[in-house]
């Protein structure tokens, strides 16, 4: 029998894998329905220093996985990673933590000492950061942060930066260091070649490989958890979506759920444990009744505002990380929080040719209050759950958005930018912008032949981007209506990846919590959750390495550190 058998090859999975095989006396299993990537096999793509095309590759996601965003919203698809070292292996490499205060909340809303003190160590642990040192940095783990170099910051972000701070948006050094409003050059995770380094990779290198005490298996997906009377005792694994290999079960002493804030509860839901009623509606045994699973979803609700860039101030660098910098503001809404404002600023707003002639200011809402929920079709493993973000159903969360996009219209509009920037559009990662980005012969040909005319449209390129890409959509227009502005930040709202919260930690006596502060399952024994579906609420941050720390600090737990 396995000691432990992880189920989820993602960023968490992969921290656990290396982590609990560090005892040479406990057998650990890693399973995951994507394909292996290690740092041999990385495809060009996945191991980019930018990385705009990862996500947009079907061989690396869910590929019929959907969304809503909003009730305003049609039902989208959602990209999420499906390939060993999960959303670490296809995101925005950016490496930041959030707030102090972040991880207070966590142990006052119930989880238990979770609190910023018991945290930072773990941050310090997971990080190499090659820029500072200090009581709140690491020297010597396994992921290694660094920021982009001034001279590779394109003139387009660099004007940007200049004209916040005389906005009063003061340059800061450390977006890691105190929790204060300022910009900041990006904190991203590279090698030392300047490349990703997915988990599978930092975490999961070639040594920790060859351990004879652990096992990597891809491309097997997990049907559901076996039980013996209430003791999860394994899990039943079956091929992919298009694969007949046999199902089998493989036996352990503990069960990890590792598949992410999606996929979690949906394998916790087809196993029993979940809201009673549901799972009964789908002929699924009831091994616990627990309501909050698949419930307390979020996200970091976004919208983007956009220039058309003159030559001059494009990147000199196409193959740079393009998220080169970040402006952290504060709201000042009733009941926010400080710093519950974060703006990406992009060299270069896709990976083709119009991304390359487009800057971005991408907003999103750091702190976000409104939930939405995941919700069981099927008990087929291979049917995707019904995913309802429902952003913005909180008021202070349109609120926020509509203010995001006034500041990034006045901020680009600004007369410190005019050598900087032509027409400005309001923008955001819509189904027409994600399909149109999909690699494909067509699709070149439709960029290529909108790219030259941006070049030569002269004083007829804000028509062409009014009747084109915004489709009669202009900024004036939105700034100059209210009801306007809200039925666009509603219907385009989109998300920045960070699904979360769905099997929170909680205390014990919270009917809505799913898993206790060492992430153990109520209502079974010998089954826990480690991934962003933990988090009781989101952080200011992006989740990968918040997600990451989680694993460093369950997996201390489970050896009973």
């Amino acid at each position: 029998m396995i000691d432990y058998l992880i189920l989820g090859g993602g960023s968490a999975g992969c921290v656990l894998a290396a982590r609990l095989s560090e005892d040479p006396g406990k057998t650990v299993c890693l399973i995951e329905a994507g394909r292996n990537i290690s740092r041999t096999d990385m495809p060009a793509a996945v191991r980019s220093r930018y990385p705009g095309r990862a996500y947009l590759d079907t061989a690396n996601i869910w590929q019929r996985l959907k969304a809503r965003m909003s009730a305003s919203a049609t039902t989208r698809r959602y990209e999420q990673a499906r390939l060993l070292g999960g959303g670490s292996a296809i995101n925005a490499l950016m490496a930041n933590r959030g707030a102090p205060a972040d991880y207070d909340e966590w142990h006052a809303l119930g989880a238990h000492g979770w609190t910023w003190s018991a945290c930072l160590p773990y941050f310090r642990k997971l990080e190499h950061d090659c820029d500072f040192g200090g009581e709140l940095h690491g020297a010597s783990g396994p992921l290694r942060i660094q920021r982009a170099k001034w001279a590779r910051i394109s003139p387009f972000v660099r004007a940007v930066l200049a004209t916040l701070d005389a906005r009063g948006h003061v340059r800061r050094d450390d977006q890691n260091g105190a929790w204060e409003d300022g910009t900041f050059i990006g904190a991203i995770a590279v090698s030392e070649a300047g490349e990703r380094i997915p988990t599978s990779v930092c975490y999961l290198d070639d040594a920790v490989r060859a351990r004879p005490n652990l096992t990597i298996r891809t491309g097997r997906v997990v049907e559901r958890v076996l039980f013996d009377g209430k003791r999860a005792v394994g899990a039943r694994l079956v091929g992919g979506e298009h694969d007949d290999g046999a199902a089998e079960d493989v036996l352990a002493a503990q069960v990890i759920v590792c598949a992410g804030a999606i996929h979690s509860p949906a394998l916790l839901m087809r196993s029993g444990i979940g809201p009673a009623a549901d799972l009964a509606a789908l002929g699924i045994d009831v091994r616990a009744d627990r309501p909050g699973v698949g419930g307390n979803l979020m996200e970091h609700p976004s919208i983007a505002v956009s220039a058309v860039l003159p030559r001059a101030a494009r990147t000199p660098f196409p193959d740079e990380h393009h998220e080169q910098a970040i402006v952290r503001f504060s709201s000042g809404v009733r009941d926010t929080v400080p710093g519950d404002m974060h703006g990406a600023i992009l060299s270069r707003s896709g990976w083709h040719s119009v991304g390359y002639r487009l800057g971005t200011i991408f907003f999103w809402v750091n702190k976000s209050y409104s939930r939405g929920r995941v919700t069981l079709t099927s008990a087929d493993p291979h049917a995707e759950p019904a995913v309802d973000f429902n952003m913005l159903s909180d008021p202070r969360d349109l609120e926020r958005l509509k203010l995001a996009l006034r500041f990034g219209a006045s901020t680009l509009a600004d007369p410190m930018m005019a050598q900087h920037r032509a027409t400005l559009l309001p923008s955001s990662y819509s189904p027409r912008v994600a399909s149109v980005a999909v690699p494909g012969a067509w699709n070149a040909l439709q960029r290529g032949t909108l790219s030259a005319l941006l070049d030569i449209a002269g004083p007829l390129r804000g028509w062409l981007v009014r009747r084109v890409v915004t489709q009669g959509v202009t900024l004036d227009d939105l700034l100059a209506d209210d009801h306007a502005l809200t039925r666009f930040v509603t219907r385009s709202v989109g998300g920045t990846w960070h699904p979360s919260g769905t099997c929170r930690m909680g205390a014990a006596d919270d009917p809505l919590a799913v898993c206790d502060a060492r992430g153990a399952v109520y209502g079974v024994d010998g089954l826990y959750v480690c991934d962003a579906s933990l988090m009781p609420s989101i952080p200011c941050a992006n989740t990968n390495v918040p997600t990451i720390m989680i694993a460093e600090r369950i997996a201390d737990r489970l050896r009973g550190r």
